[in-house]
């Protein structure tokens, strides 16, 4: 397939995030044009099943070859790209509602739906670029289950099921120092938005020349 536009996504803040790094780096990275393929941001709503309406009828409308989806994980220390994301839902158990006051407890995006599903992304291809670029980045094989778990796997499911063809899949980034530097969150690691972006491009351009994932070792020393 060859690459015609890639549509990154952000999110509100919502529960414990006054600012988003997703929503800063989506926006930073809108109308950029990195080898020669065009980055449309898109900012989601931070809302139920909403997020993934919204998303899909951008991706009907752009036409992306690349679905890049960012979120907010606080307490990581690196970007990380997820691996799969999994049908259920449950914010329950941190008391954090969406932004329309709505909290879920073990419901199932998809019902009925495949339990997980793989993320389409070159995700090894990517990390090892962000690590040459100098920014700290590793994968995960959690995505939580939260709003950003919530979107990957309702855009991957929307993707497959209408048999589009796009590569897609989910990065995560720490948070931003002025959040990590209020009372309740000291001691979380944070990221600057230049680093946040400057890692995003150098993941993009890897997912852009690497239609397979490449078949090296991702040395890492935590399971995150």
């Amino acid at each position: 397939m060859t690459a015609s536009q890639v549509l990154v996504t952000g999110f509100e803040p919502y529960g414990t995030t006054p600012t988003n790094p997703a929503q800063l780096t989506a926006e930073a990275l809108d109308g950029e044009t990195i080898d020669g393929v065009p980055v449309t941001g898109l900012i989601a709503p931070s809302r139920w099943f909403r997020c993934i309406d919204v998303v899909a009828a951008a991706i009907a409308e752009t036409s992306p070859s690349h679905v890049v989806m960012l979120g907010e994980y606080p307490g990581r220390s690196m970007i990380t790209a997820e691996r799969i994301a999994q049908n259920l839902n449950d914010s329950a158990r941190y008391g954090i509602a969406d932004n329309d006051g709505v909290i879920l407890e073990d419901d199932e995006t998809v019902p009925g739906g495949p339990v997980g599903i793989y993320a389409t992304l070159p995700i090894r291809a990517m990390v090892l670029a962000m690590r040459r670029a100098g920014v700290p980045a590793d994968i995960s094989d959690t995505g939580g289950t939260l709003m950003c778990n919530h979107l990957m796997y309702g855009v991957l499911q929307h993707i497959a099921s209408e048999a589009l063809g796009i590569k897609a899949g989910w990065v995560h980034l720490p948070q931003l120092p002025e959040v990590a530097a209020v009372d309740e969150n000291l001691g979380h690691p944070s990221m600057s938005l230049d680093t946040s972006v400057r890692g995003l491009r150098a993941a993009i351009g890897a997912a852009l020349v690497h239609p397979v994932d490449v078949d090296e070792h991702v040395h890492s020393l935590l399971q995150i």
